[in-house]
């Protein structure tokens, strides 16, 4: 009888492999970074997709099962995973201690003006550069409250702030004072001090933010954006920015990346960069296998569908 293989394409611990292994005892389980093209084509589950050897993967006609090893899964060919009917988990909800302690980096850095601060470093400069602002009491917009909104939003709480919550189904949650859906964002941004982006990139969050937003906040309020860098039209964002019709950004995303020598972005003062690690922490392996790819992996075996982040195509996430 021919065993049923599992790629699993990067290298684990391997306390990982052993406790893959005995739960899929009889299937040939293949792990690292450089598997061939043969092991790949023959696999029934795939874990960790990697864009260049995407035509590889789609071959296959034994491939049912990807786990992403990334939150987003815009980048991938979607349309044919979904035609050959192969299913999809994402590794959704990984990043929310890590990024959401980066969102809170964007906003204290810049409402105790630390960016400034730096730079005045790096030149010897003693200045106090008017220093005044404090976040407690002040009001967060939160668009996109998944899991990485609702850590926000718990945090947001630790500094007495009053948070306002943008989500699809308009749907409650904890720590939240106010829920709108996308289609009032005209009366969110107007009373918001932070504006931060956490949503995933869709159909219908490209360019969400554009300069009709923009114009809708107020002129001292900061934005941030740690979803997709196509949610917001960059180019309204940077004409803002030059225009003061907001005070700064924090962004981790952009629509083209690496950014462009050429953007105007780099050398903008009221503006905080990182280059897409938002999310980089010491514990994300250990949190896709064991939070998401070993329970879901128990499910499969038992003949069951992957329910933790599993993909829906109509929803686009």
């Amino acid at each position: 009888m021919t065993k049923r293989t599992m790629a699993i394409h990067l290298n684990l611990k391997d306390k990982y492999v052993k406790e893959i292994k005995e739960i899929a005892p009889d299937w040939e389980v293949y792990v690292g970074k450089e598997l061939s093209d043969d092991i790949l084509k023959k696999a029934e589950i795939l874990v960790n997709w990697q864009k260049d050897q995407e035509r590889t993967y789609l071959e296959s006609s034994n491939l049912k099962w990807v786990q992403s090893w990334s939150a987003g899964v815009d980048s991938l060919n979607l349309d044919k995973i979904m035609e050959k009917d192969i299913k999809l988990t994402s590794a959704n909800g990984v990043h929310s201690y890590p990024i959401s302690e980066t969102i809170f980096a964007y906003i204290l850095g810049f409402t105790r003006l630390i960016h400034t601060y730096v730079r005045q470093q790096q030149e010897k400069v003693w200045h106090h550069a008017g220093l005044r602002g404090e976040i407690h009491n002040k009001t967060i917009a939160v668009l996109g409250v998944g899991k990485i909104g609702q850590e926000t939003a718990k945090i947001a709480k630790a500094f007495g702030m009053k948070v306002l919550g943008v989500r699809h189904s308009g749907k409650a949650v904890d720590n939240v004072d106010e829920m709108y859906q996308p289609d009032q964002l005209d009366q969110v941004l107007p009373k918001s001090d932070y504006v931060v982006v956490t949503l995933p990139l869709t159909e219908d969050t490209h360019h969400l933010m554009s300069e009709e937003q923009f114009k809708q906040m107020k002129e001292d309020a900061f934005f941030v954006n740690i979803g997709r860098g196509a949610i917001v039209d960059e180019k309204a964002l940077i004409e803002a920015l030059q225009n003061n019709e907001i005070a700064g950004a924090g962004l981790d995303v952009f629509e083209n990346e690496p950014l462009e020598n050429s953007s105007p972005l780099w050398e903008m003062e009221n503006v905080i960069l990182t280059p897409h690690t938002a999310g980089a922490t010491e514990f994300y392996n250990r949190r896709v296998i064991e939070d998401i790819f070993i329970p879901n992996l128990k499910s499969y075996v038992n003949g069951e569908t992957p329910s933790i982040n599993l993909y829906q195509h109509e929803r686009g996430y």
